[in-house]
């Protein structure tokens, strides 16, 4: 098989990484690519917005089936114009991928159909949204209703904060045409946990469960970001937990989509808040996310190629996908300044020291030049290792961190904490 992936972060490099452990496949193409990705893929330079231009490169190319790793060309309908080919793509339709990029239109669908989330009214003028805000009061959840790079949400724990929130979405534009319409949600307490799915339409199946650390500082502290780290498993998705998704999330979810006459296949990702009144819906994703995808391939003992192709040809039932024992852990190291304003340049040294460690280095925001690696985004780095439980994981990732170096890298120390915490 000739494969490709589209996309160039750290969920891009662990695809391609483990798209060429497939016995099947033969070669490995990346659109655009990053130089993490060059040493085991052909990174072609070509725009991901451009449909009509991928459509010409695949069928060139005899790509047998095509990965899509960022939400954005979904949204622009990629998928659509590689089935009208005739070519197989693991991704949803434009019309499925709302899920993601549609707040509203997931909240109305988890409405509709009883999946459990968190009670919201969605807003198109301001000072409506913010009199609720007022009647409902703090904490409380404000989201633009579009794609912001996942940047598009504040937990509000004042008044005050959420009041700022919806200037900044809805009048100041901070998302642009994202933050027109505000979700108002409200606040749910309890532990965060992501469960990404293999979906063929009609079967879907969770991938080992895992956790995210959004904030850019230890403890939790400090503005969100893209994500700092992640773990999987996630002690807190018990078996008994992961059942009540299954049956209580997921395959509603799935059931829903096709009843609305939109099935959808790919990778579901469903963000949960795991309550004390059971899993509720926080946000769905129309793709894998990232970076829990650098923690939960690498624990994927099945063939990823042949269960994508499984998902494309409507046969997923008939595989049996396994995993492995142990846990992995993923540490972005990150530009200082992150999220905010951040340097790009800077040249990194230590990569093979870290692989000689054992662990696999996933570039996220890289470029090639005068022949080093230097830093070229916020996310530089996804430094991923597995052991036989989070602790050793843990351990192994951060002494491979503690190899790499570039002026003002910044990572959090402590992922994997809530993990730790539970073992001991």
């Amino acid at each position: 098989m000739q494969v490709l992936v589209i996309g160039s972060g750290g969920r891009e490099h662990a695809l391609a990484w483990k798209a060429a452990q497939s016995a099947s496949v033969e070669k490995v193409y990346c659109v655009p690519g990053n130089p993490g990705i060059a040493q085991i893929a052909e990174c072609v330079p070509m725009d991901i917005a451009d449909n009509d231009a991928l459509v010409a490169f695949a069928l060139e190319n005899k790509i047998d089936l095509t990965i899509v790793g960022p939400e954005v060309p979904l949204a622009n309908g990629v998928v659509d114009a590689f089935r009208a080919k005739g070519l197989a793509i693991f991704g949803p339709t434009q019309a499925a991928a709302q899920i993601e990029g549609s707040k509203s239109f997931a909240k109305d669908l988890m409405k509709k159909y009883g999946i459990p989330t968190a009670a919201f009214e969605v807003f198109t003028d301001a000072e409506a949204a913010k009199a609720y805000i007022v009647e409902q009061g703090a904490p409380i959840v404000i989201k633009a209703d579009g794609l912001a790079a996942g940047k598009g949400v504040v937990v509000a724990m004042t008044l005050d904060e959420a009041l700022e929130a919806v200037d900044m979405m809805m009048c100041d534009q901070a998302f642009g045409s994202a933050g027109c319409q505000v979700v108002v949600e409200e606040f749910l307490t309890g532990e965060e946990a992501s469960i990404l799915t293999f979906c063929d339409g009609t079967t879907i199946v969770p991938m080992i469960s895992s956790q995210d650390h959004k904030r850019a500082y230890d403890n939790d502290e400090g503005p969100n970001t893209g994500g700092m780290g992640t773990y999987a498993p996630a002690p807190v998705v018990t078996a008994d937990v992961l059942a009540r998704v299954q049956k209580e999330i997921l395959e509603p979810t799935v059931a829903a989509m096709k009843a609305e006459g939109i099935p959808y296949t790919g990778c579901l990702y469903a963000g949960l808040m795991i309550t004390e009144n059971g899993p509720k819906v926080i946000e769905f994703n129309a793709r894998f996310g990232d970076p829990e995808t650098q923690v939960v391939l690498p624990l994927l003992d099945s063939d990823m190629a042949e269960v994508m192709m499984a998902c494309v040809n409507g046969n997923l039932a008939d595989l049996d996908i396994k995993w492995k024992d142990g846990a992995a852990v993923c540490v972005v190291m990150a530009a200082g300044g992150y999220p905010q304003s951040y340097r790009k340049g800077d040249v990194i040294s230590g990569l093979d020291k870290a692989a000689e460690l054992g662990a696999t280095v996933f570039h996220a925001g890289t470029a090639a030049k005068d022949g080093n690696i230097v830093t070229n985004g916020g996310r530089v780095l996804g430094v991923t290792a597995i052991g036989t439980d989070v602790q050793k994981a843990v351990d192994n990732a951060y002494a491979a961190v503690k190899s790499i170096h570039f002026d003002d890298v910044h990572y959090r120390s402590d992922i994997a904490y809530r993990a730790i915490a539970r073992l001991k």
